[in-house]
Order: C-alpha cells, then sequence, then structure tokens
C-alpha cells in the first residue's frame, strides 16, 4: 500500500488530476452509449391526434405507469415497440382516442328525458358525422376527416321530400386514387337515407376538389373507366408479349387505345311467313226454305171455317237452298328480341412500334438494319389475330419500325433496386447505422482525447530529465541527442574500438557508483566485506 502511494506522489498533482478527469469523460460517455444502446426502442403508438385526443391519452398513460414520449407538436405519442398493442387495446377500452369527433356514445349519458325533440336531432346528426367520420379515416392514407351533413326536415302538405347533401374535407398521406374516391363517395351515400352520390363534394387539406359528383351520370355502369384500363392493359400485354417473343426483349413497345359504347339497344322484330300456312278452323252454313201462296180471291166464303177444304183453287209454292263454308288459314309467324347490354367494345386502336436489328462484325462494332416490310406485315398480322381485329367496327392496326434510343443491352436503372438489404427493413437500418457512428465516435474519443492524455500522463517530467546527468561523451561515438546522419561509417575494426570503449567507461562508472556507495554507507559496506569473507571459497 506504501508503495502504490509513493508512487502516486510520484505522479504529482497534475497528473492525477488529469487521470482522473479522462477516467470520469470515459466513464460518463460509456455510461451514455450503454443507456442509448441499451434503452427500449419507441415506436408511435398514435399519430395525428388532436390535442383532447392527446390530452386524454397521455393521462391515461400516466394513470397505467406506462413509459411514453410526446412529440412537440403533441400528435404522436410513442411507446415502447413491445407495448404498441397492448397500450392500443387498453386505450381502445377506454375509447381513446375518439378523432376529434363523438358518434353514438352521445347517447349513452342518459339525458334524453329532459332534451328537447330538437336537441335529440341536432345529437343524431351529430352521431352520424362522427361515425362516418371514423369510418373514412380507417381507410388507407386518410389521416384525418371531417364530414358535414344537411339533412332538411321535410315540410308539411309536400309532395316531395328535400334531398340531403353532404361535403367531406380529408387529410391525405400521399394521393388517392378515383377508386378510392368512389369508394368514400357511395360509403357515405349508403348510411345516410336518401342521399346520392352526386350529392356529395370531397375536397382534401390542400383545397383540391376530388369529387362532385358530376363524373356519376345516370346510366353509366360503376367502375367504367376500371373496366376500360383493365381492357387496354391486357391487350397491351398480349401484343406485347407476342411482338417481343419475334424482335427480342425490350425491343418493342405497343399502346392499345379502346372506344366503348355504353348505350343500351334493344330490338325487337316480327317475321311473317306467307309460304308456310296451316288451316286453323272450317265453319260450313247449309240453309234451305220452302214457301206456297193459293191463288184466290178473298170473300166472306173464305173467312170460314173449314173455307180451304172446300175450296178448290190451285196454290203456288217456292224452294230455295244456301252453302256457306269458311275456312281460317293461321300464318307462321317470328318475334325476336335482341337486347345489346351496355359496355360494348366500339373501336380498338392498336400501334407497335419495333426496333431493327442490330448485328455485330468481328471487331466488335454495332450496326443498324432496318426490318423488312414483310417482316412488318406478319408483326402486324399477328396483332391482329391477337386482339380480335374487326373491320367492320373500325379497328386499326399500325406498326412501325423506327430505331430505339437505347442501344441492346442497355437495361434502364432500377431505382428501386437495393431497397431491401438481406431482408432489414428501415428501422433496422438505421438501428445499424445508430450503432456504427457510435463506434466510430468511441474510436475517435479513444485515439483523439484518450490516448494523447495518457501519453502525457506516462511521459517523464522534463524537469526531471533535465536534471538527471548525461551520458559521457565517448570518442568515436555519438552523442543520444546528434541526428541520424552523423553517424560514422559502419567500419568493422572501429565499431570493435568504440565497444570496447563503451564497456571500459561502463566498468568505471560502475566501480565509481560502487566507490560512492562504501563512501556515503560505511557500515553496510563492511558488513557486506564480513559476509562476503565468512563465505566458503567455491570449489573449482
Amino acid at each position: 500500500m506504501s508503495g502504490f502511494l509513493e508512487f502516486l506522489k510520484g505522479l504529482g498533482a497534475q497528473r492525477l488530476l488529469a487521470m482522473g478527469a479522462v477516467a470520469l469523460s470515459l466513464a460518463g460517455f460509456f455510461t451514455f452509449i450503454a443507456i442509448r444502446v441499451t434503452e427500449p426502442d419507441m415506436v408511435p403508438v398514435f399519430s395525428d391526434l388532436a390535442m383532447s385526443d392527446a390530452a386524454g391519452v397521455v393521462k391515461e398513460l400516466e394513470a397505467q405507469g406506462i413509459k411514453y414520449e410526446a412529440s412537440r407538436d403533441g400528435s404522436t405519442i410513442s411507446v415502447p415497440s413491445d407495448q404498441v398493442a397492448s397500450v392500443r387495446m387498453k386505450l381502445a377500452e377506454q375509447g381513446l382516442p375518439t378523432g376529434g369527433g363523438v358518434g353514438w356514445e352521445i347517447f349513452d349519458k342518459g339525458d334524453g328525458l329532459s332534451s328537447t325533440s330538437f336537441l335529440q336531432n341536432v345529437n343524431r346528426l351529430r352521431a352520424l358525422e362522427g361515425e362516418l367520420a371514423r369510418s373514412i379515416r380507417s381507410l388507407d392514407r386518410v389521416s384525418a376527416a371531417r364530414v358535414h351533413l344537411v339533412v332538411p326536415e321535410r315540410p308539411l302538405f309536400a309532395k316531395d321530400a328535400p334531398k340531403p347533401s353532404a361535403s367531406i374535407v380529408l387529410r391525405v398521406s400521399g394521393e388517392l386514387g378515383s377508386g378510392q374516391v368512389k369508394a368514400i363517395l357511395h360509403l357515405v351515400a349508403s348510411a345516410v337515407q336518401g342521399l346520392e352520390p352526386q350529392s356529395i363534394s370531397i375536397v382534401d387539406e390542400r383545397g383540391a376538389l376530388l369529387a362532385d359528383g358530376s363524373d356519376i351520370q345516370d346510366g353509366m355502369p360503376n367502375g367504367a373507366q376500371e373496366r376500360e384500363t383493365a381492357f387496354e392493359k391486357r391487350l397491351k400485354d398480349q401484343v406485347q408479349n407476342i411482338v417481343e417473343r419475334v424482335v427480342g426483349s425490350g425491343r418493342a413497345r405497343a399502346e392499345v387505345n379502346a372506344t366503348f359504347d355504353y348505350t343500351r339497344v334493344t330490338n325487337t322484330a316480327d317475321t311473317f311467313d306467307p309460304e308456310s300456312r296451316v288451316v286453323r278452323s272450317t265453319q260450313t252454313n247449309e240453309e234451305e226454305a220452302e214457301s206456297g201462296n193459293p191463288e184466290q180471291s178473298v170473300s166472306v166464303g173464305n173467312e170460314l171455317p173449314n173455307a180451304a177444304a172446300n175450296s178448290g183453287n190451285a196454290t203456288t209454292r217456292e224452294k230455295s237452298s244456301k252453302s256457306q263454308e269458311t275456312t281460317n288459314y293461321e300464318i307462321s309467324r317470328t318475334t325476336r328480341t335482341e337486347v345489346q347490354e351496355a359496355g360494348r367494345v366500339k373501336r380498338v386502336t392498336v400501334a407497335v412500334l419495333v426496333d431493327g436489328v442490330y448485328t455485330s462484325d468481328p471487331s466488335g462494332n454495332i450496326t443498324y438494319a432496318p426490318r423488312s416490310q414483310d417482316e412488318l406485315d406478319r408483326i402486324a398480322a399477328l396483332v391482329r389475330t391477337s386482339i380480335g381485329f374487326d373491320q367492320g367496327r373500325g379497328d386499326q392496326v399500325e406498326v412501325v419500325n423506327l430505331r430505339f434510343a437505347e442501344p441492346p443491352g442497355v437495361q434502364p436503372i432500377n431505382d428501386n433496386a437495393g431497397s431491401a438489404i438481406l431482408g432489414l427493413t428501415k428501422d433496422d437500418l438505421m438501428r445499424l447505422v445508430e450503432q456504427a457512428i457510435l463506434f466510430i465516435v468511441s474510436m475517435l474519443v479513444l485515439l483523439m482525447v484518450v490516448r494523447p492524455m495518457v501519453k502525457k500522463i506516462l511521459a517523464p517530467d522534463a524537469k526531471q530529465t533535465a536534471a538527471l546527468p548525461s551520458a559521457p561523451a565517448i570518442e568515436g561515438v555519438p552523442a543520444a541527442d546528434a541526428p541520424v546522419g552523423a553517424l560514422p561509417p559502419p567500419d568493422p575494426t572501429a565499431r570493435m574500438i568504440d565497444l570496447a570503449q563503451v564497456n571500459g567507461k561502463i566498468a568505471q562508472e560502475s566501480l565509481q557508483r560502487v566507490g560512492e556507495l562504501a563512501e556515503n554507507n560505511p557500515a553496510e559496506t563492511v558488513a557486506i566485506i564480513r559476509q562476503w569473507l565468512t563465505e566458503p571459497a567455491p570449489a573449482t
């Protein structure tokens, strides 16, 4: 212990202070690194929160003793990554976040008896708007939504009730597609009685009009644009695949434009065949009639009883017969009803651009040659067959041979290449980069701060170095501080002489030091000499 204290005293106060400062700096630095590396990874559990929702979430997290971090604006709350799922479920159980609006829970207060019908209607409208806003926010790319409904009351003694309308304000991340906008339109229209998609307007946070209902026309089927796009893409892929098999991969480009007819047509035709007759019914009528008129005069005798028997006057008789036959025929009749549904392909036009032929000579030079017209005609025939060409509806196919700007073998740069490295996510890569930066900073601190300070501490003091006696100069041997260029030439004889002189000087200095010790310590010297005298002589 005394030796250690003597060592510390020998270092001096300045060196001890420097060593303490270095030790404290290293301890603090490595403590920071250990805490930074071992602390849990904080992941946002909720983002884009309203101030009221953020306050409620923070209060609930503090009550449950969960560690959290809030952003500067308070809209994002982060918790440890291993607690994200449990925190969301616990907050959902408490009805947080509410999304800055109220839903059907507004009727859970139980004050229905004291509220008026007007207040009930207002609360119902607020609840409906809040529920619709929540449903819209659950969609991808929609971060916030506000819904305004106008549901007018039906006036008394009115035949037609006024139609409701709605306006929606969205805050989106990126850009919404036409299909997503239409989905929001029909979602709101289906949730409100009597609301039609034509009466809904959608605006984003930049003030851009996403939908105003004008693109939804009666008679236009839903998804007509998507159907046209899918049809054109299918034909384009068919044409490009079959042409690239002939001219090579990447040596052909195809574009397809299809026109659809959304008119619904119904045709009804009746056809009569006069050559095809069938007897339907036959009716025959026969009539016979007979009549007689006596030739006598009118007198009193003729009016008496039995006057006709006693009369001998002659009579005149008439007979008639009549026959009538009626035959009814049924003529063959064909009724045909043809319905042409909407969405028929009205016209298809295809443009195909193909590259020429590249050849290389023995020296490696590449030459270009256009394709022959016969080859282009055969390619056009393949294209017509693949798309179901119909000249009657006005289809057109054009195949043109032009030289491409990119030579063969040059592939376009894929910007998305390398986005995933060894299956690591973006968070993993950022964490690796952070650890690499900490390692580099640690090495820089060790090399540029700690190492110079340690060398300065362990270096001998300048004053003590100056107090040490300098070595005696030896003839032929340069001093220690002499430049390297002053060394004598490597002569073996001179080297041996120099070594002998050095050994003699060392022996002389040793004898001189022993004499000084004996002179300064006579008692110890006498004791050592007596011990030497009492020791037996070594065996020879």
